[in-house]
């Protein structure tokens, strides 16, 4: 793929999730979780992307939010389970995105707020209709997730770089 090539990132929270006693690592979903994930997975499905990579957070809630998500899809991407994911400051996750591979032109994330808003803020410079606005008005629930359109290496990922092509939450 050429320096010019269009890619997008598509950022993923986890669906809602139990509070329990466990350790947050180890969080499973609520009922409502295992309701908006498979929602989640349709709504990507009917957005027509096709991802070639799925990174995921290591925590229970996000796993299971995957395993949700991915059972809608009509085929599964190479997924890999990144410890890295949990509790990643907005540097930390710009990192991650800029170790995928140039071959990979569009990638999944599930992960965690604050890091899931965070980042699809600081990458969205502009926004497709009022996508920027409703992220801002809404935050980022669980179940949500944002579609960021830019061009170039992924290397090159950076504040502003990007469009918001599409966000959605299960309350759209």
């Amino acid at each position: 793929m050429s320096a010019d090539t269009s890619r997008r990132i598509v950022l993923l929270r986890h669906a809602k999730a139990e509070w329990s006693q466990e350790s947050d690592q180890e969080r499973p979903l609520a009922e409502r979780g295992r309701m908006e994930a498979p929602m989640a997975g349709r709504k990507l499905t009917d957005s027509g992307i096709v991802f070639d990579l799925a990174l995921c957070s290591t925590a229970v809630r996000t796993r299971e939010t995957w395993k949700l998500a991915v059972h809608e899809m009509p085929e599964r991407p190479k997924t890999v389970y990144e410890e890295r994911l949990y509790e990643a400051s907005l540097g930390e996750l710009i990192a991650l995105v800029n170790e995928t591979p140039d071959d990979v032109a569009d990638l999944l994330v599930i992960g965690h707020n604050p890091g899931m808003h965070a980042l699809a803020d600081a990458l969205s410079g502009s926004g497709e209709g009022d996508a920027l606005a409703r992220m801002g008005r809404g935050g980022f629930p669980t179940a949500a997730f944002a579609v960021v359109e830019f061009t170039g290496p992924w290397k090159t990922v950076e504040h502003g770089v990007g469009r918001l092509a599409e966000y959605w939450t299960p309350n759209d």
